[in-house]
């Protein structure tokens, strides 16, 4: 009599099989609440939220690995990362708000990072010259640079200035074609972050900061932190206008939290919030979006665009703001 031997079932082909799918979606169940919860303070976690276009193109891949090798819970886990993510990235390259200028009169600001001065002067003048900017803000200034500006022709096309040189990155500038008054703002940090008042056609006064706080490394992104908290908050007065390089993203809860006392982005608005602005070449870490134009809410977001700056390792970002209309100082 023959005995039948006992036969195994086949298993699922999915979550038993394939366990190693969730590898990679691990990290993303992790990253998709702190982002949208904004639970990224501190070293690592800050730096790292700049990076979330990529990861949520990297959960769009591994849930299409995971629906491939029919892991379906990792599939679905994934997906909804994916959503979450993509909900979040997703809508500033789409923009919700650029207006018409409508007889309003509209102000340009351009913003650039010079690399510790080793861009091109003639490069930036030229952009000057191309766009007719009213304000120009520039980090990363040496006292050389500044001069090299000075021979290239910034001083005849932007006549009222407020500089804060150094010999390295730490250094910063503002340049107008209007008069402008320097404001007291904070000396506590290593970059600095003029603030200027100028005075608009009619008198009225339009209040600035060229912004580049030291970037969220290990050891110093509370200095980051401090730095951007440090901005001023859209109040009833004068408008405010933040240009420059803030070393972050609107992925960073820093950022938004600022955005949010009274801000727009001006890329963001024109749906080229995505366009990477740093590293321009010779870095190994991903492109991010860190420099930007914010303006408060009373101004309407007419163009924004991105620049190539040779010499420097960001590029330039403008905006065209249609300014507050006459009594819309009074928030």
């Amino acid at each position: 009599m023959r005995t039948r031997g006992t036969q195994k079932r086949p298993g699922p082909a999915g979550a038993g099989r394939y366990w190693w799918i969730w590898v990679f979606v691990g990290p993303l169940v992790l990253w998709t609440p702190m982002r949208l919860l904004g639970i990224d303070q501190g070293f690592p976690l800050a730096p790292l939220m700049a990076f979330t276009p990529y990861a949520a193109a990297a959960a769009l891949l591994v849930a299409g690995v995971a629906a491939a090798l029919r892991n379906w819970a990792a599939a679905v886990v994934a997906g909804a990362a994916t959503l979450c993510l993509a909900l979040a990235v997703l809508p500033r390259a789409v923009g919700d708000g650029t207006v018409s200028a409508d007889g309003r009169r509209t102000f340009v600001v351009l913003a650039a990072n010079v690399h510790h001065g080793t861009a091109d002067p003639a490069a930036l003048v030229a952009l000057v010259d191309r766009l007719h900017p009213d304000l120009i803000t520039v980090e990363e200034l040496t006292p050389s640079f500044a001069r090299e500006l000075d021979a290239a022709g910034l001083g005849q096309r932007l006549p009222d200035s407020v500089l804060e040189t150094h010999r390295n990155t730490s250094g910063a500038g503002l340049y107008s074609s209007l008069p402008m008054r320097k404001l007291r703002g904070p000396t506590r940090f290593v970059f600095r972050m003029p603030r200027a008042e100028l005075s608009l056609p009619g008198g009225a006064p339009l209040r600035v900061v060229g912004v580049h706080p030291y970037p969220p490394q290990m050891n110093r992104t509370g200095e980051w932190e401090e730095a951007l908290a440090s901005l001023p908050s859209a109040d009833h007065g004068a408008p405010w206008l933040l240009a420059g390089d803030f070393n972050a993203t609107l992925d960073q809860s820093q950022l938004r939290d600022l955005l949010d006392s009274g801000y727009r982005d001006a890329g963001d608005v024109a749906g080229k919030g995505l366009e990477p602005t740093f590293p321009r070449e010779g870095h190994l870490i991903p492109p991010v979006t860190i420099d930007h134009v914010l303006a408060e809410e009373r101004f309407g977001i007419v163009d924004y665009g991105v620049e190539e700056l040779p010499g420097s390792d960001h590029r330039a970002v403008w905006a065209e703001l249609a300014l507050p209309e006459a009594g819309a100082n009074a928030r």
